[in-house]
């Protein structure tokens, strides 16, 4: 519950979001909030982690798909939402991470980078999409788009309609 509350008001408000807000939105007191988060950056760490878990268990879900470029689409249009999340708690996920959170990281980023070349493989061999397209480039041009764009209202719709071009050039 806190967890999610943060990640829509620090989603939106960013680092100088105010924790009360995140609190009350979670329907708790602040010394609730602090008992589960001693700082505002093991929040913003707590809900970075939730997010890449879920795109981990949703990459390794999709690998075996009978429509790869539909899930593959799905999947980024997700990651999208969570790009724009992090984009409001930048500030925060710059500090310097402890070596335990990097290492987090980088298990859940090798999952996802691993369930993705999976169903790029699959797809390609199927005749569905390119073939010599790996995770890395796929998410090497999305975040490209998400960080071509300043934020602001039509961001997301215009992240997420050149994310199609791409994927469907992707498609066979």
């Amino acid at each position: 519950m806190l967890i999610e509350a943060a990640k829509d008001v620090l989603g939106q408000g960013g680092p100088d979001a105010s924790l009360e807000a995140v609190a009350r939105k979670a329907g708790v007191g602040i010394g609730t909030l602090y008992r589960n988060f001693p700082d505002r950056e093991s929040l913003f760490h707590a809900v970075f982690s939730r997010e890449l878990e879920l795109l981990a268990e949703q990459a390794e879900r999709i690998q075996s798909t009978n429509d790869p470029v539909g899930a593959l689409r799905g999947w980024l249009h997700d990651n999208v939402a969570i790009v724009e999340t992090k984009r409001g708690m930048l500030g925060a996920l710059s500090v310097v991470l402890s070596e335990e959170t990097k290492k987090s990281f980088a298990e859940k980023s090798g999952r996802i980078s691993t369930a993705l070349n999976v169903l790029l493989t699959r797809a390609a061999e199927a005749g569905q999409m390119r073939e010599g397209v790996t995770a890395d480039d796929v998410l090497q041009t999305m975040y490209a788009l998400c960080y071509a764009r300043e934020p602001g209202p039509d961001w997301r719709p215009q992240v997420l309609k050149l994310l199609d071009i791409f994927i469907d050039g992707l498609a066979r």
